[in-house]
């Protein structure tokens, strides 16, 4: 069972399946939005090394992709530190605008 330790007064707002590209392996995971932050978390324990998670003051900016008719549709988190996340997720634009209200 996939369990989160959530911090004091953090409350799960939305969660939804996607995966990462990591070492040019994909990991599937659940990508878990919360009042205090953003986290992937990978579905097993053979992968849960590559579990992590954003602050909202480490965004930079958000990122929409997959506008085409059969492209995925996603989010890409650019981070401070430079990093790009790509997050291929259904339910995209509430995702988004949840993320977008937070930093």
């Amino acid at each position: 069972m996939m369990t989160v330790k959530l911090y004091p007064n953090e409350v799960v707002l939305k969660a939804g399946d996607t995966n990462q590209l990591i070492d040019n392996t994909r990991i599937e995971g659940k990508m878990i939005l919360t009042n205090q932050r953003i986290y992937f978390r990978t579905l097993t324990l053979e992968t849960e090394k590559f579990n992590f998670e954003i602050l909202f003051d480490n965004i930079l900016e958000v990122i929409y992709f997959g506008r085409g008719l059969f492209a995925a549709k996603g989010l890409q988190i650019v981070t401070r530190d430079g990093r790009n996340h790509s997050f291929p997720l259904r339910e995209r634009d509430e995702m988004g605008r949840l993320i977008n209200r937070m930093y």
